[in-house]
Order: C-alpha cells, then structure tokens, then sequence
C-alpha cells in the first residue's frame, strides 16, 4: 500500500519530546537527511491521547499488544486475547459464555458480573467504559474489530482515576488513514458459531480519514440453552492536520447473551452440558459517541481534549431456586428475577502538555457525571424438565432506585531527565466524587426498603517512578502508586448483612462504605540479548486498605463489605524472540493473593462456620491474614509459538497453564468435606489447555485460517463456590431437607474448531 513520507520532526511531537528526553541517547549533531534514527516504542501515559513517552521511560512493566498480534492469536474478543498472550491475567469462565468472562490481572478484576469486586480501569480512546452503576466492564460492547492496540499498564497508577487498583487498559481504535482498505472475515464451527467483520478504511483528501467497522456473531453455546448473539457499529471520521488534529467516533452495540452460571459437581459428573437453573439472560443495548481532538499551540505545548456522551439500557432475566420452597406452605420451586437498568453518562477532560528541555510536563482536569435508574421485580413459578422457571404470578417489583455518579478531577505527570539515561516520574490526582441513590420505590410505590443514601469521596493519590538506562540492551525501573475506588450505586444500595441481596437483582438498606485505597511498589527490569531476544522481570507489591469485596451467603445473595486489608504480591517474567521463520515467547507469573486482615465473613456452606471460636454466628467464618482469595490461581505459565512452513502457510500454538484455587466460600482456606452435610473440596485443581493455530494464504487478498480451542480435550474448571444444591445429581429438584452444600464450578469449554475466510481490497 501506499504510504506518506515520514513527516519533518518540527510536525512531529513524538519526536520533538523523544529527542527532549532522550538527551545524550541521541548523538549530539544534527542529523543528515539520511540517517535513521533508531524505531522508539512510544507509550501512552494519560487517559486523554496525548504525546506519550518512550516505552523505556515507563517506570512498570508495561505490556503493550498490536492489531497484527491480535488478529494472529485469532481470538474471538478482547478477553480472549489478554487470557493467551498477556503474562499475569486469567480468565473464569463463570458464566459459561465467551462474552461473560471475569479477567484478572495481578489479582484484581474487570468483570461484566455484578458483585465481583472490582480494580481495573478501562479506557477506549481515553473514554472510561467501567459502567457507572457497578464499575463492572462489558465486553460484549467493545468493537474487536476497530481495535488497533492495547496497552496495560500496571500497578495503582493515579493518573487514569478511580477503579484503577491493579492496572489499567487503554484501548485504541483504527482510523482510516492509518489502516487504510477494505476487509471482509467470515468464520463458522463448533457450537454453531457463526461471525463476520467488515471494516473499511481510506484517507479523504489530503488530511481527512474515514474508518467503519461492523460485525455480527451468533452461536448456540456449548452448554444446554446458552446462544449468544452479538451485533456491533464502529464509525469514526476526522482529520490530521500539520498542528491539529480531531476525529468523532460512534460506538453502537445490541448484544443479546444467555450465561447459565456455575454448575454442581454432582450435576457435572452427569453430563458438563447441563445448566442449574434458566435462564440466565442479558440484554444490552449501547451507543457511545467520543470526541478526540489535539493542537499544537506552538514547537513545545500541545493541548488536547476528549468529550462523551454513553447511553445503554441493560434488561436481565434470571431463574432462580426460590429460598422461600417449603411445601405445603410454599409450593413454588422457582422465582424469576427481572431487572431494568438505564445509564446516562457524559464528560469532558482537558490536557496541557509542555515540552521543555529535559522534561516533558502534563497537567489535565476531568470531570465525569453519570445518572443509573435501577427497577427489579420477582415472581414465584415452577420448574420444568430443563428447570426454566415458568412464571405463575404476576411479578412484583421489589426495588426501584435512580443513583448518581459525579467526578471532578485534576492530574499531573512530569518526567524529568536527571541524566541523559536516568529519567525521573512524578505523577498525581485529586479525586472528588459524589456518589448518591434515592429509594424511588419507597416513595412511590410504598416499599418497605430504605435505600436512599449518599456519600462524598475525596482522595489525592501520588506516584513516584526512575527508570535507568543502564546500557542499550538493560533498562532498570522502580515506582511507588497509589490509587482509589469509591462505592458504586450498587453498592451503597447492598452493603446490609442482615439483608442480602440476590445480585444483580435486589437491593437492601445501606450501610456507610469507605472508598478503596491501594498503594502499589515495583521494581523490575527489561531489555534485549543477543539473537533479538527480548525480556522483562518485575516484582510486584500492591496493599488494598478497606477493599471493597462481595460476601456470598449462598449461590446467589450476599452483600458488599469493606474489608480492612488485602495484598497481592509476586512476580513476573517474560521472554520474547522472533528468528526467521520462527517467533516464540515464554512468561511465568507467580501472585500471592492473600487477606491481611482477620475478619468474620458469612459462609454457610463451609465445614468451619460452625466451629469458628471468634465469630458470632453459626454461618460465619473467621479468615485470618495469609489466607489466600479465592478464584486467584499462583502460578501461570503461558508459552506461545508460530513457524512460517511455507511463504505461504503459518502454524502457531498456544499454551496456557494454571495452579489450583480456592473456591469462593472457602475465604479461610480450612474448608473440609465430611461426606454427609458438607460437600467438596473448597478448591478446583490446576490446568493446562493448548490451541492451535493456522494461516494459509492462498492469493494477494485471500486468507484462509482455522483455530482448534483445547486440543487434547481437557476437563477442567475455571472458578468455583461452596453452595447449597437443591437437585439430586439427575437435575430433579429435592424436597428442603435434603437440599445438601456442595462445590459449584465453572467448567471450561471443551474442545472446538473453526474456520474462517479473510478477504481484503
């Protein structure tokens, strides 16, 4: 394809600010027109697009990943992606659906699941896209085929706000000049899946660029009951300018998913496909417009700015075992849970970047606002021979709520050159957040729920990072962050003990919660051996003060609870190589999860609640620090390859391996089965899956390419919980008394093949 020449650097930032900070890195006299300065990997450090810095001045490991590698490791969305080629994440598949998936990073988590705590931050062209009403992350609704990057970038990084406890993503999408053409991809296999993507890029005259994206996914699910379809919009049109540049992009996703949650293992050993009550549905429906725009005010200041405006409504079905059952009295098994959710949210940020000699200063100021209307209702029913709940009254609504959501925050990051190879990080935020719910159904419709609440959050979280560039090949990196997470809506309105909820479907009274505070250490290494061998090691040290967690009283309910600390620790290790027709990369990580506070927390199905001398109740637990979080394995292991047989062919494969976790319920890690009231282990065994990979590329703009998921068919379970299972192993539902607790997992995808065309002009 046809490309610009490289722009004179007085119009490039990038490299004004390189060539600023780099000082004796760059030789002294001025370059000819003919040298060739060597390739910077440039880093984005802020949440609103701006100059970024050279990856080598990045005081953390930062894991950076390409549209060519994305598209290589042929996943079907992003998480997908992070779970085969980024070290230190793993997916639980809880939900039993590839859009449904918790990713975890370092031990915190991104999650399209109410009730699972959240501590990463997502950003797509600078847009925070963790939903207002419960920071949860919906996967669903990021377009895969616009991405043309992802950056991840560690530790409690106060630049990018709240949630980002453990790290934050920074996505970015394609634009029509930088990804220029039309491409067609079609793919059909197992579980009935089917998918196309089409995109389109071209440059509109000398400076403007048009970019669209559209695909369509569809399938049956590998468990009973559980399609899925997906359909999402990408469109983004702008143009680049010698000292300004802007684009507009529309995001638009209608998703429609079925996740049938976790399974009994009695259940499991009868047949994996089965699923313990239907349906499990979520409808969501999103548009998002995002204004990016940049100006150069001169050689060494450039101002920036991002505005949004988010709209989605999400609608949940549920079938549930109803708690109440206890015939004659209760006649009804099941209870079908409705929910209606509305979210309105806009913002705006604006970012200074100075440029001067030996530093490069960035100053921003963000203000966030965000409106969730919030309806359940329930109505009791029967079960049928798949245990659907079948409805026989006419629901109720048992809480309606509208919350608010309000952010004002400001921002620096200063890197300073203390030597032409020792820079020196210096960041902040001020957070102020106001976060409010008012019980309309009280009001209105005379509930008995209490759920007006209100809380103000205001927090100024520092970082401090070097970076040493020892010699060309060895660079050396430290930093010490801090950052917060204030209560959701959602959890301000289900923080009571005495009244559980059944999530995402119920709210109770609301305690007072504290923010979330999480102060985060590193020091680590990377560089380059001889061979183009890449690597990178870091130690990793993060304390969460009043985390916020999800108690679990039973498969379904529980309630929020600020608990005093938690930490995660470990390590990280990474090597890289490509080497003619051969790339290869290795990464190993070790993450020690574990509370550091004792605290008595709600467990009936655990064999120690009972025996727990400091705690109160006969369905507590006592946790004690060391004991480790549960759904969080220690090690991984992931290897990945791929080997160009042929001009023509690529082969890849990709290894995954997991160590064994504790199951959620088993928070004190002493949980033993008796063989008669409590069942399972408390904790789901380690694993390894392999995937295969393939490229045949059969003319100019023609490509054929296949992918078989878990190759040697591997049995095994992602996440799990101690429950109370109301079915005998065949699915029939047992009278209350003999309802027994019982290990719950997430079994993982068997194996699966599919195949796919890729057309491009």
């Amino acid at each position: 394809m046809n490309r610009k020449p490289a722009p004179r650097a007085h119009r490039h930032p990038v490299a004004l600010a390189c060539l600023a900070l780099c000082g004796g890195a760059v030789q002294a006299q001025v370059p000819s027109d003919t040298q060739t300065l060597p390739a910077v990997e440039v880093v984005g450090v802020t949440p609103v697009p701006g100059l970024g810095v050279p990856k080598d001045h990045v005081p953390s490991n930062v894991q950076m990943i390409g549209d060519r590698r994305l598209k290589q490791a042929q996943s079907l969305n992003l998480p997908d992606a992070m779970n085969t080629l980024l070290p230190s994440t793993a997916v639980n598949e809880i939900q039993g659906n590839p859009y449904l998936l918790d990713v975890n990073y370092r031990g915190f988590t991104a999650s399209p699941l109410l009730g699972t705590p959240q501590g990463l931050s997502v950003f797509m062209d600078g847009v925070r896209i963790n939903e207002p009403f419960g920071d949860v992350v919906n996967w669903d609704l990021v377009p895969r085929a616009a991405l043309s990057g992802l950056t991840l970038m560690p530790g409690s990084n106060p630049v990018f706000g709240l949630n980002t406890l453990g790290g934050a993503l920074m996505l970015t999408t394609k634009s029509g000049d930088t990804h220029p053409g039309t491409e067609i991809e079609l793919e059909a296999g197992s579980f009935k899946r089917k998918s196309i993507e089409i995109s389109h890029g071209q440059r509109l005259g000398e400076t403007g660029h048009l970019f669209i994206a559209a695909s369509a996914f569809d399938e049956d699910g590998w468990r009973d009951h559980s399609p899925g379809t997906v359909k999402q919009l990408f469109a983004k049109g702008g143009a680049r300018h010698s000292d300004l540049s802007w684009s507009l992009a529309l995001t638009h996703a209608d998703t429609d998913l079925i996740g049938n949650g976790l399974l009994p293992e009695s259940m499991l050993a009868q047949d994996r496909t089965q699923v313990y009550t239907r349906p499990d549905q979520t409808k969501t429906r999103m548009t998002m417009l995002t204004f990016n725009g940049s100006i150069d005010l001169g050689p060494s200041h450039q101002l920036s700015a991002t505005a949004y405006v988010r709209r989605s409504n999400n609608a949940t079905l549920n079938g549930d075992v109803n708690d109440d059952f206890d015939p004659p009295a209760v006649t009804e098994p099941g209870v079908e849970n409705r929910t209606k959710t509305r979210q309105r949210g806009e913002g705006i940020a604006l970012q200074s970047a100075h440029r001067l000699a030996g530093q490069q200063l960035t100053l921003g100021v963000s203000y966030d606002r965000a409106r969730s209307n919030f309806r359940q209702s329930e109505a009791e029913g029967e079960l049928d021979d798949t245990r659907a709940v079948i409805a026989e009254e006419e629901a109720e609504i048992d809480a309606l709520i509208h919350g608010k959501t309000r952010t004002v925050s400001v921002y620096a990051h200063d890197l300073i050159a203390l030597a032409p190879n020792l820079q020196l990080t210096l960041a902040g935020r001020y957070n102020d957040t106001r976060v409010s719910t008012v019980d309309d159904g009280r009001v209105q419709l005379g509930l008995p729920t209490a759920l007006d609440g209100s809380g103000r959050y205001r927090k100024f979280n520092p970082a401090a990072g070097l970076t040493w560039q020892a010699s060309p090949e060895l660079t050396l990196f430290g930093s010490a962050s801090q950052g917060n997470r204030a209560p959701s809506p959602i959890e301000l309105g289900c923080s009571d003990p005495e009244n559980a909820c059944v999530l995402p479907n119920a709210l109770q009274s609301d305690p007072p919660l504290k923010q979330v505070v999480s102060r985060t250490l590193e020091i680590g290494a990377r560089g380059r051996l001889a061979g183009s061998l890449n690597w990178n090691a870091a130690l990793f040290h993060t304390i969460n003060k009043d985390d916020l967690l999800f108690v679990s009283n039973s498969l379904a309910a529980g309630y929020f609870t600020n608990f005093g600390r938690t930490q995660r620790q470990g390590v990280e290790l990474g090597v890289s190589q490509r080497s003619g027709a051969v790339g290869w990369s290795a990464s190993y990580s070790y993450l020690r999860a574990t509370y550091r506070s004792s605290a008595c927390l709600v467990a009936e199905a655990n064999s120690t609640a009972e025996t727990s001398a400091n705690c109160g109740g006969d369905d507590e637990i006592e946790v004690r620090p060391g004991d480790r979080l549960p759904n969080l394995p220690q090690h991984s292991l992931k290897l990945a390859a791929d080997w160009q047989a042929l001009p023509a062919v690529n082969l890849g494969a990709q290894l995954r391996a997991y160590s064994s976790q504790y199951v959620r319920g088993n928070e004190n890690n002493r949980h033993q089965p008796d063989g008669d009231e409590f069942n399972g282990s408390g904790r789901i065994g380690g694993f390894a899956v392999l995937d295969l990979t393939g490229r045949w590329k059969l003319g100019k703009n023609f490509e054929l390419f296949g992918k078989v998921a878990n190759v040697f068919d591997r049995r095994y379970a992602s996440a799990g919980m101690l429950a109370e299972n109301a079915f005998d192993a065949a699915g029939a539902i047992q009278a209350p008394a003999d309802w027994r607790t019982e290990q719950f997992v997430a079994p993982g995808a068997p194996r699966a093949a599919w195949i796919g065309v890729r057309m491009s002009f």
